[in-house]
């Protein structure tokens, strides 16, 4: 009985000890080198439309979000834009490669 407990109690330890440090670490490994999808590193690259635009800043959407943006090129509303730069809430972007709707 004894023998049983033991083995139980073993087995129990084992499954918890793979369970919440093996898998996670293992799939920690596996992606740590995935871009990320969320915060900055997430934003860069990213296409927008310009809304509004006032000379050298105006407001784009951007993943479902209006940002404040500032760029050097001139823009207008319907023009898609990149995102470049990401400083606290304000995006830097460029003009797109791809025509405005």
């Amino acid at each position: 009985m004894e023998t049983i407990i033991l083995t139980l109690i073993i087995g129990f330890v084992l499954f918890e000890l793979i369970e919440h440090v093996v898998f996670p670490l293992f799939w920690f490994i596996k992606d740590r080198k995935r871009k990320s999808v969320c915060g900055v590193p997430g934003m860069l690259g990213k296409v927008g439309e310009v809304k509004q635009w006032q000379e050298t800043e105006g407001q784009v959407f951007v993943n479902g979000e209006l940002w404040r943006a500032v760029s050097e090129f001139p823009l207008s509303a319907g023009d898609r834009v990149v995102v470049q730069k990401v400083d606290r809430l304000t995006v830097t972007v460029i003009p797109s490669r791809e025509s405005s709707r």
